[in-house]
């Protein structure tokens, strides 16, 4: 279903602004995410102040979680024992408006012109809306909010209103704890969406309030973590709280005045926010912390012009395109700009969904973009997963293996997947962390980071592998029992996708000059990845995604839409025992090793695999898009990246409502500078192969590589590139190798030939 692009009416296109000009009931939760801000570590929901229908609102710290016991239903060694789950902070984002009497409210007051958007450029939301009261007056209120940049743990909301006549003016600003409010949880019914604790969640250590300023902090029952706040109003008249109520569910700050006629008055709420474990005062750190409103929008302000001076990507004559596109990538810098050492949940921080994990995503769909835009972020994250080393190493032990075994998904570094097969099976996340160490340690020259952490990541992960897998009677090394990428294929021998990434993997371990690895643990390596066993089928010349995979049954696809995703209505059993994909496997194993692969391997992998892939993981379409980009199906590749785009400001997968899919939006990303632009990485110089669609005038770009800012430009039959800072940079343009300086380099490009791709059943309206 539709939902930006249905109606632009309601929903306008501007090319810098997500913008909406009509408030209609019924979807409200999607655009509570929609509608978000964030910078990575502290995420407020777009929530309106006036709504009665508001779905999910609230705000969110990353890696803020509580903890449970899991209780498995039959036990067994090793199964995971401690959930987590992400928890909502207090929420400060919240108002009551009171006119001569009258509740303003959405849902029953009269509503003469309203307007609301996020604008790109500043990172800040702001709701204007025009009331036609019943007393008679006409009133406008304002709403701002943002987050800070440089002051992480801050967030400023202004709240102004004005009035054609004179009126009395009641406002109330709260803060709730949302938390311990009875919520239904909807993860009995999606396991993708997030489930709720029983009992209080949130226990209160200090709760003070005192003429509109606050300090209130909160200890979690279980994982003992702690939450600070300090909250500080101010207002542009000389009026005095009416009442200041400290509570620990809501606690308040009420003003009563009589407001002139064309006077307007502003309400102005600094918040900081502090977290950590232990003993300490985190109020007070909070307090600490705290700057003005105007101060917090300037930073978010400023964060916005830089980041948009070097990480815009322009496409040209397309402008429904480009709306999305930078929505995409805003929402890139809101879930990683200031997480720090931190991990990216799969939701950023505008939502609770998949619980604030963090998995693969991070590493496979985030960390690129991270990388060529923001590489000292991109260290965080990797600095992020070497922390977890030893937690790793644990884990790896108890699986009987050595090395490192990272857990699937995570909060606090132990496994919280409950479902073994398709959790913990998923050794490939070894190799997506390795795989983007070396990435890291390849584009941005990170001397330092390769000596110590680098190498201590990629050899940990090598380890594992080594122990995980054998070599069988026919002299190939095998690794069996493992879940590739595809969650509708598990505990499978011979993932073709896992088997890549683990040879990519000791290859780039026994590649180091290290002196932690033994001599007979390179030759391990070495031999190990020069045998590995990748399935083939020499009837259908594809190559299988695992070694059982072409003898299953052929999924039936008059399957009726309604029973897409098939994780939602069919045991995993029935899935388990038939063809069909929940996402790119096999095709995406051969993008990400794609000097391994002939263009006909990757053509003959697509054309097989694309019709079977249902595209019920956000995860694939990007992928999809890329290949078919790379193998010459230019419309394909289209459809692929336009369903990706709008995965969330359309809804096509009916849970935007949970926060936005960050790893799609890394997909965006990549859709764009490795599928149309065509950048492969970590051979001897960055390469290009552009495919760029005969519909765009232009595609632009720029990408940090080792030190130099790089300045990439797309028109129909040629590619510049020029170096913007920075010494000059080799690379290759479709096999030609270039030095590129300051001066732009323009190379002419041979039309590609364009093929017609097979049916694929996620673009046939299967989901």
């Amino acid at each position: 279903m539709a939902l930006i692009t249905a109606d632009r009416t309601r929903f306008p296109n501007d090319p810098w602004k997500l913008l909406e000009t009509s408030h209609e009931p019924g979807s409200e939760g999607t655009l509570e995410t929609l509608f978000a801000v964030g910078n990575g570590h502290l995420g407020v929901r777009g929530a309106h102040w006036a709504s009665t229908d508001a779905e999910l609102p609230g705000s969110f710290i990353n890696g803020f979680h509580e903890t449970w016991g899991i209780k498995h239903a039959e036990n067994a060694y090793g199964f995971a024992r401690t959930g987590q789950r992400i928890l909502y902070v207090p929420d400060a984002n919240n108002f009551t408006v009171i006119i001569d009497g009258e509740i303003l409210s959405l849902a029953e007051s009269t509503v003469l012109d309203y307007s609301r958007c996020v604008d790109f450029t500043t990172g800040i939301y702001e709701c204007r809306i025009t009331w036609q009261c019943r007393s008679g007056a006409t009133v406008t209120t304002t709403e701002r909010r943002a987050v800070g940049f440089e002051s992480r743990g801050c967030l400023g909301i202004s709240l102004g209103l004005t009035a054609d006549r004179e009126v009395y003016a009641d406002i109330t600003s709260s803060v709730i704890n949302r938390q311990d409010q009875p919520v239904e949880d909807h993860s009995e019914h999606d396991p993708r969406r997030s489930g709720r604790h029983a009992g209080r969640v949130l226990l209160p250590l200090r709760i003070e309030g005192e003429g509109g300023s606050f300090r209130l902090a909160w200890e979690t029952a279980e994982s003992k973590q702690r939450v600070g706040m300090a909250v500080e109003h101010w207002t542009s008249v000389e009026v005095q709280p009416f009442d200041t109520v400290a509570d620990q569910d809501d606690s308040s700050v009420r003003y009563v005045l009589v407001l002139a006629a064309n006077a307007p008055f502003h309400l102005e709420k600094s918040v900081s926010y502090a977290t950590g474990e232990g003993p300490g005062d985190f109020a007070d750190a909070a307090a600490k912390a705290l700057k003005p409103v105007t101060e917090i929008l300037a930073e978010s302000e400023a964060h916005y012009r830089d980041y948009w001076s070097t990480s815009d990507i322009v496409v040209g004559g397309q402008p429904d395109l480009q709306q999305a596109i930078r929505w995409n990538l805003f929402h890139l810098a809101q879930a990683t700009a200031r997480a720090d050492v931190a991990g990216i949940p799969a939701k950023g921080v505008s939502g609770s969904g998949y619980e604030g994990h963090y998995f693969w995503d991070q590493e496979v769909y985030l960390l690129p973009y991270l990388t060529y835009t923001n590489p000292e972020a991109a260290r965080q994250v990797l600095e992020f997963r070497h922390n977890m080393l030893p937690d790793a190493r644990s884990r790896a032990k108890e699986l009987n293996i050595d090395g490192a075994l990272f857990p699937w998904r995570t909060i606090n570094g132990q496994e919280a997947s409950a479902y073994y097969a398709a959790g913990t099976a998923q050794f490939h996340i070894a190799a997506a962390v390795a795989f983007a160490t070396n990435r890291y340690m390849w584009a941005s020259g990170d001397a330092g980071f390769t000596a110590a952490m680098g190498a201590d990541l990629l050899v940990e992960t090598a380890r594992m592998w080594a122990s995980l897998g054998f070599f069988g009677k026919d002299g190939q090394f095998h690794i069996h029992g493992v879940t590739g990428p595809d969650e509708y294929t598990a505990v499978v021998n011979d993932n073709l996708y896992t088997n890549v990434m683990a040879r990519f993997n000791l290859r780039a371990a026994a590649a180091l000059d290290h002196p932690q690895i033994t001599d007979t643990e390179r030759e391990l390596w070495e031999k190990a990845s020069a045998r590995i066993h990748l399935p083939y089928d020499e009837d259908l010349r594809v190559y299988s995604q695992d070694n059982d995979f072409m003898t299953l049954k052929p999924w039936d696809w008059e399957t009726p839409r309604s029973k897409y995703p098939l994780l939602l209505h069919f045991h995993p059993l029935v899935i388990y025992r038939h063809q069909v994909l929940k996402q790119a496997d096999a095709v995406l194993g051969m993008f990400l090793q794609w000097q391994d692969f002939t263009a006909e391997e990757k053509r003959r992998a697509f054309d097989f695999y694309d019709p079977i892939t249902t595209g019920d993981s956000t995860l694939s379409a990007c992928v999809q898009g890329i290949v078919a980009a790379e193998v010459g199906y230019a419309q394909a590749a289209l459809d692929h990246f336009t369903h990706a785009l709008f995965i969330d400001l359309d809804d096509t997968h009916g849970n935007t409502v949970d926060g936005v899919h960050i790893a799609s939006a890394g997909g965006v990303w990549s859709s764009l500078v490795s599928g149309f632009a065509g950048l492969r990485d970590q051979g001897d110089v960055p390469f290009f192969d552009p495919r760029l669609p005969a519909e765009w005038e232009g595609l632009s770009f720029h990408l940090k590589v080792q030190g130099r800012l790089l300045f990439v430009e797309l028109e129909s039959g040629s590619i510049s590139l020029s170096v913007r800072s920075g010494f000059p940079l080799q690379v290759s343009v479709r096999g030609e190798l270039f030095s590129v300086a300051r001066e732009a380099l323009r190379v002419k490009l041979e039309p590609v030939r364009e093929l017609a791709a097979p049916a694929s059943a996620a673009m046939a309206g299967v989901r």
